[in-house]
């Protein structure tokens, strides 16, 4: 019986050598992704925040010339916000008043949970400086009671004459309509006579 031998078969090898139109089109898709990138960079970019608003996303605060009983206000996000170094009577008034009594009986403080009451502890953390931001709840006015001699309701706090409402020494609201105690910003004390906001 004869066999037939199949003759080997020649290998089948392919060039691995970059033909001109591969370096052609490695070179478009480099320059397009270059030209994607110079385009949405702008786009992204103009995302991030400016650096004004970054320069107030926090204020730190000199408290070293404020004497008892007087008030200063700082801006902080283009709020104001009031702080005040408390007499020995305003903080015996504040800590007087049963939270029962109160129209809203949250601390609205952003340094404590939401549900936290609206003690004099929980609107002052560190005695006896008060920070808080100086904006009425009820329609965005700015209450008086910062400068020397303006009228500071029947409370001794602050007093919004647009609608008539009224805080205490705690900053919390005594007579409406505000229905909410002025809001506590994000704080904190860097050193005895410096204060971080936001």
């Amino acid at each position: 019986m004869a066999t037939h031998d199949t003759p080997p078969q020649p290998a089948l090898f392919v060039e691995d050598q970059p033909t001109r139109r591969d370096v052609l089109l490695i070179g478009a898709a480099g320059f397009a992704a270059v030209g994607a990138a110079a385009v949405l960079w702008p786009l992204l970019d103009q995302m991030n925040p400016d650096a004004s608003t970054l320069s107030m996303a926090t204020t730190e605060v000199d408290l070293a010339p404020v004497e008892k009983g007087q008030a200063l206000t700082v801006m902080w996000r283009g709020k104001p916000v009031f702080i005040r170094y408390r007499t020995d009577k305003e903080i015996t008034e504040a800590k007087d008043v049963p939270v029962e009594e109160l129209i809203d009986p949250l601390a609205r403080n952003a340094n404590l949970p939401d549900n936290a009451e609206a003690t004099d502890a929980n609107r002052a953390a560190r005695e006896p400086w008060l920070v808080m931001i100086g904006i009425c709840t009820h329609l965005g006015c700015i209450p008086k009671g910062q400068a020397v001699g303006d009228y500071r309701g029947e409370f001794g706090g602050w007093f919004c004459p647009c609608h008539g409402s009224q805080y205490d020494t705690a900053g919390r609201v005594r007579i409406g309509p505000a229905p909410q105690n002025l809001a506590i910003p994000p704080y904190a004390f860097e050193s005895d006579t410096k204060i971080k906001i936001g």
